[in-house]
């Protein structure tokens, strides 16, 4: 029996519709600090490396040869093809430093490409790059084994498709955003959806495992029926996951979402509307609320993860790899082994640098206390399950979790009186149907830093819905 469906409350959602973070990680990449000991990571790299410990990689592909207007990601902007060139030179040298770190008979279980546009790359320099990979860590072809890759409908043909699967990728995210031809001129990404039906096409007589789509949904000149059209030819479409994002309108901080009128923004009464007919669309068709944004068939990894207990939540979003260091290497590319995080530069000229004076081209991270990792324990299990049993993790960490967590469960109070969670006789916390929509809300009591008052003061978070 898969997990209850949300439950949409207008009242609710209005009331607690506050900023807060997204949990890709706890402690949130916020908290990471400039001075972290290096060190640390060197000593946590050779603790997996005897431990024979699974890896994930993850690399960063900066390069897009269009800006779309309503994007926040680190990326690179340009027409030169030619300009990755250096930069696949600069990711190589990574590698091969990263990797003496080391073992390897240490397995790499996931492995995924992210940007930018990572097939702004030609198909000769992503071969070149996974030879690369592969002559340095352990990749494997098994059926377990979850390589994926972001693509943009734009810059792919069934040629490309074609290399990806024979280099190993089995799964693919692509970003859709929207069909409607005048949304998509609005925010400069022009995609039919003959496009997006190819690139689908073609993963499917590929024998790809399982497709990803993005979709956005606040986009200027969006409606509710016309956004209601596009979850229905994307349903028809039947990707193995969806993800369903909010966008937010920043444009003091994001330089392209200057070219966005806010005046040609939804209100904020249509963005509910629409994202309320899309879930339950959704819904009634099958799919199963993965949490956040991410939904996911019933027959899906992500899926059945959730139900057996095992999912996890990582800085690319919902995986099954929880058991596995993560190794990130590129530009804005964050890492995770053992017990700390360690982001490396976010821009090009510094990172080329870092390379060329034999360092790694990390600049901030943050090792993990005692308190964060039990933290982190509990949002985890909030946000992937939807529930806790607060005995988990008294065994787990030596606590009584009553007395450790007072302030936090005495926060959770209002939201148990509206419905939003619920903690039985019995020690079992959990997230209500009510709650669901609003998990982000929830794992925020837990948040040791946000509570802090310096963090009150500054909203760094997008709104939960």
């Amino acid at each position: 029996m898969m997990n209850s469906a949300p439950v949409w409350d207008k009242d609710l959602i209005h009331r607690y519709n506050h900023s807060g973070p997204r949990y890709t990680s706890y402690p949130t990449a916020v908290q990471f600090d400039s001075s972290f000991d290096i060190q640390k990571y060197h000593q946590n790299a050779q603790s997996s490396a005897s431990s024979i410990k699974p890896l994930s990689l993850y690399f960063h592909i900066p390069f897009c040869s269009h800006v779309c207007y309503y994007c926040a990601c680190n990326k690179i902007v340009t027409k030169h093809r030619d300009r990755s060139n250096i930069y696949l030179e600069y990711l190589f040298r990574e590698i091969e430093m990263q990797s003496a770190l080391y073992s390897h008979e240490q397995r790499v279980e996931q492995l995924h490409f992210g940007g930018g546009t990572p097939t702004f790359l030609s198909r000769e320099q992503i071969t070149d790059l996974m030879g690369h990979i592969s002559q340095h860590f352990q990749l494997t072809h098994s059926d377990t084994a979850d390589y994926s890759i972001e693509l943009d409908p734009r810059e792919v043909d069934w040629p490309m498709m074609s290399t990806l699967r024979d280099l190993g990728f089995n799964r693919i995210s692509m970003g859709v955003q929207d069909l409607n031809p005048i949304v998509q001129k609005a925010v400069n990404r022009v995609q039919p959806e003959s496009m997006i039906q190819s690139v689908l096409d073609a993963s499917r007589a590929m024998a790809f495992r399982s497709v990803h789509m993005d979709l956005i949904y606040g986009l200027p000149f969006q409606t509710t029926n016309s956004f209601m059209e596009t979850i229905d030819r994307v349903i028809d479409m039947t990707p193995d996951r969806l993800s369903l994002f909010n966008y937010a309108h920043l444009p003091h901080r994001f330089k392209p979402q200057r070219r966005i009128n806010d005046q040609n923004l939804p209100a904020p009464e249509m963005k509910l509307e629409i994202l309320q007919q899309a879930t339950e669309k959704l819904l009634d068709q099958g799919y199963i609320y993965i949490g956040m944004d991410h939904f996911a068939l019933p027959d899906d990894e992500l899926a059945i993860a959730q139900e057996e207990g095992t999912l996890h939540r990582n800085f690319q979003g919902y995986t099954t790899h929880s058991h596995c260091d993560l190794i990130g290497m590129g530009v804005s590319s964050i890492s995770q082994v053992g017990d700390t995080y360690i982001q490396n530069s976010t821009d090009e000229a510094q990172y080329y640098s870092m390379i060329n004076e034999k360092q790694l081209p990390m600049v901030r991270g943050l090792k993990m206390t005692d308190d964060d990792k039990v933290r982190q324990a509990v949002i985890t299990q909030l946000i992937c399950h939807f529930k806790l049993r607060l005995s988990d993790i008294e065994e787990q960490f030596g606590i009584q979790f009553r007395d450790y967590f007072r302030d936090e469960l005495a926060r959770l109070e209002p939201m148990m009186a509206d419905g939003l969670v619920s903690l039985s006789s019995d020690d079992l916390l959990e997230v209500l149907p009510k709650g669901k929509l609003l998990i982000r809300n929830i794992c925020m009591q837990f948040d040791h830093y946000l509570h802090q008052p310096e963090m009150k003061e500054k909203p760094l978070y997008s709104k939960v819905i």
